[in-house]
């Protein structure tokens, strides 16, 4: 018999409540700090492109692609929202994503949302965004390396968040810890799904629209 998949949106009844507690705890604290942080920083002609960039998200997540028998995958989007938005403003658009799939089609528990919002929206957000920066900053800077450093960072979150959830489900005793390979591989094949769908989507605003890189929050994590 195969190891359990469980996605990345982790419905309640599969994280013990001290570690749903913990999650949240810890990402309340990180949207306390995106929040002021992009009230602080980002340019305040960018403030509507949150809302066109957390519905773009929200609707490309609707749709699925196959990535192997009886699996797929579908856009996260963290490293599009924090190339867009810069890394704070772009976690706030993936946590309100994150809430309102759970709250309003019921992807995702709400106990569990803390650790929903942890492993997409910080992880795949703060985390991917982090590598974004490294990446393009070796392939000379982010107008040269823009999009190789995005695909990279974009196929990485998905891998970092499968090992998130990963963790917290051996902590709950729901899988053993050796079912880390199996999720990151499975992840890994979802990851190159991200990963052409982000690079596709910075490269049509590129072409189309390259004065909207300049609005972001460009600071350093």
């Amino acid at each position: 018999m195969g190891l359990p998949m469980h996605p990345l949106h982790t419905p309640d009844g599969f994280l013990t409540v001290p570690i749903a507690i913990a999650m949240w705890v810890v990402t309340a604290v990180v949207i306390a700090i995106a929040v002021r942080r992009t009230n602080e920083r980002l340019d305040e002609r960018a403030v509507p492109l949150l809302g066109v960039m957390a519905a773009f998200i929200f609707a490309a997540q609707m749709f699925n692609f196959p990535v192997g028998p009886g699996m797929s995958g579908h856009l996260l989007g963290g490293v599009l929202a924090a190339v867009m938005l810069g890394p704070w403003a772009g976690t706030l658009v993936m946590t309100a994503v994150v809430a309102v799939q759970a709250l309003v089609f019921q992807d995702g528990g709400l106990v569990v949302m803390g650790a929903n919002i942890f492993n997409m929206g910080v992880v795949g957000t703060l985390g991917g965004y982090w590598l974004y920066r490294a990446i393009a900053a070796v392939l000379g800077g982010e107008a040269r390396g823009r999009l190789p450093a995005a695909g990279i960072a974009a196929w990485a979150s998905v891998v970092a968040g499968a090992v998130a959830i990963s963790i917290q489900l051996a902590a709950s005793g729901v899988t053993p810890v050796q079912v880390l390979p199996a999720m990151v591989g499975a992840h890994a094949l979802i990851g190159i799904g991200e990963a052409l769908i982000t690079v596709a989507a910075l490269a049509f605003i590129g072409a189309t629209r390259a004065d909207l890189f300049r609005l972001r929050d460009t600071q350093p994590v």
